[in-house]
């Protein structure tokens, strides 16, 4: 059925099939079993417990394969963006990186105690892949959904990726379950979890492929060389960066802005350390279980979903300003609680609240950032605030790992470190004046 359907026809773009859509979205459904398991859930702990056998560099190996991904996406997403613009080959590049995420993350189930080479190299390449993978599913959105819906359709995607991660997991936790019955290791189970995740990316992804198509017009002959193609890409690139450098002069500018970048950029650092290494400290601090922390991140997934969705809302009725206070707040809690923990319950009661503020405290920033940014300005200033939160994920695993590293394996130390980036976050938060700030976007007041 076509958008002209009353109930779609103001959401999709003239011409947008309904199908499409669900084809865009069942990609957010498609990766998320890889960051959930392999990131987040399982195969992070399993790296620093068998893969590095339980060493004390460990855990800074792991933050390390994880930045070094991070950098490496960061440093080329602009030469793959302007590829993927110049030879409207978004479609082609992402069938090339689902492969290579898919390829990457079955190769996992090859790493064994001491087999660390083998994982670095696979977390890297799999992790680059889903950055990439990513960046290009984001880019067909303005050709689906009209300007005004934009929120709507992407929140589509964003829920369904949900379903993905926690079926992922699910399947995942229960053959673990059935192979701690049976008394099997966890070198038995974990490569088999690996396999699951990356048979369901290959399966669900197909689906996108069927059902999305490619609307961007070429910008060059695709019949250019090589060379000259390569030519192009880097030029590409080199502007990118260029615009990169002028829009921080630019937000310099706006000083709320500036103190919302700053204070994004802190309290961000401090969630991608929960994200990447809640499993890590759950079995090296507190000794939990391998299914017993996949339960774990399974609540906090369910938490996450429930909490951005109700605190949407309430975030309406307070302002934004108050409301990632709040969550911020709750972070710090949430690290205090953590740190005090020596069983299970008070784990429980941190990963729930953990929860509730990961999705609340990402959606708070962003609305503010919408407040913040001129509407001439509006794309680079995202553009700025994505770049800030990549920037500061690779602070806060590399602070969490060293921590760790100079403390001989001395996890609750590294945690109580991590609590230290949301109080900066919250300190940063004073000095933004909300209605400065929207002024100043509006172009009313100075900025």
């Amino acid at each position: 059925m076509h958008s002209a359907d009353p109930r779609h026809g103001q959401l999709l773009n003239d011409g947008v099939l309904k199908r499409e859509v669900f084809g865009w979205a069942l990609y957010d459904f498609a990766n998320s079993g890889y960051t959930t398991v392999v990131l987040t859930a399982v195969f992070n702990a399993y790296f620093v417990s068998v893969v590095a056998d339980g060493a004390a560099w460990g855990t800074l190996a792991w933050t390390l394969a994880v930045a070094a991904s991070s950098l490496i996406a960061m440093l080329t997403l602009p030469a793959l963006g302007a590829h993927a613009d110049r030879y409207a080959a978004k479609k082609r590049l992402l069938g090339f990186c689902t492969v290579a995420c898919v390829v990457a993350t079955a190769a996992l189930a090859e790493a064994g105690r001491g087999d660390l080479w083998l994982a670095v190299l696979a977390v890297i390449v799999s992790n680059v892949a889903y950055t990439y993978g990513e960046a290009l599913i984001a880019a067909f959105l303005p050709e689906l959904a009209r300007p005004e819906s934009l929120g709507r359709v992407s929140g589509w995607g964003w829920s369904f990726g949900y379903l993905g991660g926690m079926l992922a997991l699910g399947l995942s936790l229960a053959y673990v379950l059935g192979a701690q019955a049976r008394g099997e290791p966890a070198t038995s189970f974990v490569p088999v979890t690996m396999l699951i995740t990356a048979g369901l990316y290959a399966v669900a992804s197909l689906g996108t492929f069927v059902l999305l198509r490619e609307r961007a017009v070429p910008q060059a002959e695709r019949a250019a060389t090589g060379a000259r193609a390569a030519t192009a890409v880097a030029d590409e690139a080199d502007a990118s960066l260029v615009r990169l450098a002028h829009s921080w002069r630019l937000a310099r500018s706006y000083r709320d802005f500036s103190w919302l970048l700053l204070c994004g950029a802190c309290y961000q650092a401090g969630i991608s350390v929960v994200v990447a290494l809640a499993a890590v400290y759950a079995e090296q601090a507190l000794g939990f279980k391998q299914a017993d922390t996949m339960a774990l991140i399974f609540l906090v997934n369910i938490a996450a979903a429930g909490g951005a969705f109700g605190f949407g809302y309430w975030q309406d009725r307070v302002g934004h300003k108050p409301a990632l206070a709040v969550t911020l707040v709750g972070w710090i809690v949430m690290t205090v609680l953590a740190v005090a923990a020596t069983g299970p319950g008070l784990f429980w009661c941190a990963a729930l609240l953990a929860g509730l503020c990961m999705g609340s405290s990402q959606s708070a920033g962003r609305a503010m950032v919408a407040q913040f940014s001129p509407l001439a300005h509006r794309a680079e200033f995202f553009g700025l605030w994505t770049f800030a939160i990549r920037a500061s994920a690779v602070l806060g695993l590399l602070t969490y790992g060293a921590v760790t590293w100079a403390t001989d394996g001395n996890q609750r130390l590294a945690m109580a470190a991590t609590g230290l980036f949301f109080v900066g976050g919250l300190l940063l938060l004073t000095r933004v004046d909300i209605a400065r700030g929207q002024d100043a976007a509006r172009g009313e007041v100075a900025a």
